[in-house]
Order: structure tokens, then C-alpha cells, then sequence
């Protein structure tokens, strides 16, 4: 064996122990549909404090019916103790894991069961159940001796006013006003205030509360249209162009749209040497371990800490991360296949008078009831951990539109043209020297969702993977999956926009 092969083979091991530790962390860290659904959840109650009059606003009441539901109290009420009770369970579960591994995560999950307790001893006074909600909301007077004092203390003032509100005689703190502002959001802070201002008796405040919750309401009613209904047509669509497609495949064969460019191989003049190169070396190594580690070690030399920044600022800094991800994979791959110039025909095609949007276009409505199937089943297997993209959860809490522009060209237009070069337009075709086709759609599907770093998202993002695959096998065109790609995150970001807005 060479030393280049020697080095190569101690890179790949490094890189699947980083992989495999990277994947263990992500174990322990709670998944972000949970706190997707809850955000829902919130819209909901929200929209059915709405009271119209008019034309209009009955028509307007039968739409929030159809999107709340008759008994949306009951129904949040379910959902939020279905997820206390995992977050409770699995709060068990960690605890009894040493080590730093699990150390962040008990604390998140502690500070997130305090947060629902909260939010479900509220929701208990609406459906009449007062001396429950009491109960619930002593647990979390007493402060925890570990965790984030100031969360915590946050957690036992809200609990000690929201006790003192609802026992009988009543019991008003003299800053219960603020506390309920600052620490309560959306329904639930409405509903805490509608008590305190019933009890305290200042008719004006009450007046102006009931008016902001009309409007919140009646915008809580169009968001849920945009985050429920909407997405629910292009379900209803994909489903309906799966099964369109799926009879045409078995009357026509190779004559469907499905079996379009199916035969068609492309010639290959590198091994597996170089694909190995190419992902240990630019994408796992270089990208995933050196830039991150050098900018974070750039940063601490300017007494800078990322994990300290504003919503914006971390923006930027995820921005300009993975800008240099791709400067650095795009490199490896380059001088990596230099040496094949000048390239055989069909590889990295981008073909601007093609039918690039009909391919990405359908992909996406293709991959809505797929992947939403697919993630049903893997949330039951995974029981709200599992992990998530980073990006998520900060861009679900951010309302700045300049930090949201800048996820946008991160996860909407950098991502797709980075991801779906080197996975779709360099891995899955260089697999095809090896494999079938078909084989190394699935392995480049599944090799696309481990490089995301979270166990619970491998089965949901081999899905889209393998859609994105196929799209490009099919289209022979790489604009189509990148089409795909972008439609898919901004689909995403859009949904976290709407619903991180929508519980303020």
C-alpha cells in the first residue's frame, strides 16, 4: 500500500469516529418537531379566541373551525402532556447517563418539562380543572440545585403568581403583571392576565388585552392557513402525482416518465480512492472538523464567542461557515479529478433551457407525503430526541427579517448548490462504477442524511435524499435536484417563520 493510501485509510477512520461521536451526541438532544407542533398548537389556541361579526368574520369562524378543530383546549392539552411525558421520561432516562455527553441535555430537558408543566397547568383552569393546575404549578416553586439559576428562577416566579391567581381566596403579587408579561407568551399569557386584570378590576387594561387578542387571533387564523393548509395541498397534490405516475410506470415501463435517461450510465475514469478523497478529505474533514475548529479558534483569539452572539450575528456566522465549507469541499473535489479533465460527457450538466423546474417542482410533491410518512414513524421510534439541524431552532426563535434573510441564502441557495453537487453531481453517479443504479441512489440517499449529524433525521433526510436522487438520475440535470433542494428548505424556513411568530 502507498503512504497516500496509508494517510487515506488513518483520514477515514477519523472521519467515521468523528461521524459515530457525532451521531452519539446527537442521541441525547431533543428534536425540534416537538417544539414545531407545540408552536402549532399555540397558533390554535390563539385562533379560537376569535369573534368576528359580519359576513365576513362568520365565514372567516367556519374556516377556524375546519383548521382548530371543536375542542382545541382539550386537544393542546393532550398534545402538550404527550410531550411532557416524554420529556419527563427521557429527563429518567439521562439521568442515568454519565458523563458530558448527557450533561447539556439533562439541562435543556429539565428547563423544557418546567416550561410544559407551566403551559399545561394554564391550560387546565381553561377546561375548569383549577385545583389540578395548582398541583402541577407547586412542583416548580422549589428551585432546582443544578441547572440555569436564571431560567429556573424564571420557571418558580411565573409558578408562585400563577398559584396565587387561581387559589381560593386569591393571592396578587405586586409584580405579577411584569413577571406574566416577560415570562409567558401568546395564549397563555393572554389568559393569565385575563385573571389578573378580572381580579385586580382595571376594566381599561382588560379592554385593550381582549382587543390585541382579536387581532392575534385573526392572524393566528391566516399563519395556520399557511403552515397547515397549504402545505396540506401540496400533499394532497404529491399524492395524487405519485399514484398519476406510478400507473403510468406499470402501462408504459420504460416508456414512463419515471423510467426516463434509467438506461443511460455515465462513464466513470476515477475509483473509489478518489471518492473517498473527495468526502473523507473535503466534506468530513476540511468541512466538518478543520474550518469550524480554526474559526472558532480565530474567534476566541478576538475574545469573540459565537455561542454569545445576537440571532444576526450567528447568522453571518453560519453564513460565512459554510461558505468556506464549500470553498474548501469544492477544492478537494476539483484537484481531486483535475487529472480526468477533460470530463466525459453527462457529469456536473447544468442545462438552463431544460425541463429543470418540472423535475424539482414535482421531486418536492413527490417528497411531501414521503418524507411526512416517513417522519411520523421515525418520531414514535425516537420519542422526541434524536437531535436537528442547528439552524432550526435559532431561526424558529429569531424575528429579525435580516437574520432570516441570511438563513434563506444559507439553507435555500447555498446549501442546495453545495449538497447536490457533491452528492448528486460527484457521489451518486461515481457509486454507479460499483453498484446498480438503484443501489447507489439508496447509498447516497443514506450517506446525504448522515453527513446532517443527527441519528433521528437519517431515515426522514434518506428519504429526501433518495428523491433528490432519483429526480437527478431522471432529469440528468443537476438545476433540477438543486431546484428540489431550495424549495424544500424554504418550505421549512418559511414554516418556522410563521410559527416562531405566531406565540408572541
Amino acid at each position: 500500500m502507498t503512504p497516500k493510501r496509508w494517510i487515506l485509510a488513518v483520514l477515514t477512520l477519523l472521519a467515521i469516529s468523528f461521524l459515530g461521536l457525532s451521531l452519539l451526541g446527537s442521541w441525547t438532544q431533543p428534536q425540534i418537531q416537538s417544539r414545531l407542533e407545540l408552536y402549532q398548537t399555540n397558533l390554535l389556541l390563539h385562533a379560537s379566541q376569535w369573534q368576528g361579526k359580519g359576513t365576513e368574520a362568520d365565514n372567516l369562524i367556519i374556516l377556524r373551525d375546519n383548521l382548530i378543530g371543536k375542542t382545541p383546549v382539550e386537544e393542546a392539552l393532550k398534545q402538550y402532556q404527550q410531550v411532557q411525558e416524554s420529556a419527563a421520561k427521557n429527563l429518567d432516562k439521562f439521568q442515568e447517563i454519565d458523563g458530558q455527553i448527557a450533561e447539556g441535555s439533562l439541562q435543556e430537558l429539565e428547563q423544557l418539562n418546567r416550561y410544559l408543566q407551566l403551559r399545561i397547568g394554564i391550560l387546565k383552569t381553561q377546561l375548569g380543572y383549577p385545583d389540578q393546575a395548582i398541583e402541577t404549578w407547586k412542583g416548580l416553586v422549589e428551585v432546582p440545585a443544578s441547572g440555569d439559576k436564571v431560567s429556573l428562577m424564571k420557571t418558580a416566579k411565573t409558578a408562585q403568581v400563577l398559584i396565587g391567581l387561581w387559589q381560593t381566596p386569591a393571592r396578587l403579587f405586586p409584580d405579577a403583571e411584569p413577571i406574566l408579561q416577560n415570562y409567558l407568551e401568546g395564549w397563555f399569557r393572554y389568559q393569565a392576565l385575563v385573571k389578573l386584570y378580572t381580579l385586580q378590576q382595571p376594566p381599561e387594561a382588560l379592554v385593550t388585552l381582549e382587543t390585541q387578542e382579536q387581532k392575534q387571533a385573526e392572524t393566528a387564523i391566516f399563519k395556520l392557513m399557511i403552515v397547515g393548509a397549504i402545505p396540506g395541498l401540496g400533499l394532497v397534490t404529491g399524492l395524487v402525482l405519485v399514484i398519476v405516475l406510478g400507473i403510468q410506470l406499470i402501462f408504459k415501463g420504460k416508456d414512463s416518465i419515471l423510467a426516463t435517461n434509467m438506461d443511460v450510465a455515465w462513464l466513470i475514469p476515477w475509483n473509489g480512492e478518489i471518492i473517498l478523497q473527495v468526502f473523507v478529505v473535503g466534506f468530513s474533514l476540511l468541512g466538518q472538523l478543520f474550518i469550524p475548529l480554526t474559526l472558532r479558534a480565530v474567534f476566541q483569539g478576538l475574545h469573540l464567542q459565537p455561542s454569545s452572539f445576537d440571532v444576526r450575528n450567528q447568522a453571518v456566522y453560519i453564513l460565512i461557515t459554510y461558505l468556506l465549507l464549500m470553498v474548501g469541499g469544492f477544492s478537494v473535489l476539483y484537484f481531486s479529478i483535475k487529472p480526468y479533465f477533460p470530463l466525459p460527457q453527462g457529469w456536473f450538466t447544468f442545462k438552463i433551457k431544460d425541463n429543470w423546474f418540472v423535475w424539482g417542482l414535482g421531486g418536492y410533491l413527490v417528497a411531501l407525503p414521503l418524507v411526512i410518512l416517513v417522519s411520523l414513524i421515525n418520531q414514535k421510534l425516537w420519542d422526541g430526541q434524536g437531535g436537528s439541524n442547528p439552524l432550526l431552532p435559532i431561526a424558529l426563535e429569531s424575528r429579525d427579517s435580516v437574520a432570516l434573510g441570511i438563513f434563506f441564502i444559507t439553507a435555500s441557495i447555498a446549501a442546495p448548490i453545495f449538497e447536490e453537487t457533491m452528492f448528486r453531481g460527484f457521489l451518486l453517479p461515481s457509486l454507479t462504477r460499483y453498484l446498480p443504479l438503484g443501489s447507489a441512489i439508496l447509498l447516497s440517499g443514506f450517506l446525504f442524511a448522515v453527513a446532517h449529524f443527527n441519528v433521528s433525521e437519517i431515515l426522514p433526510l434518506m428519504t429526501l435524499g433518495i428523491v433528490l436522487g432519483f429526480v437527478y438520475t431522471r432529469s440528468r440535470n443537476l438545476l433540477a435536484p438543486m431546484f428540489m433542494h431550495g424549495l424544500w428548505n424554504s418550505g421549512t424556513l418559511l414554516s418556522l417563520y410563521v410559527l416562531g411568530s405566531g406565540g408572541s
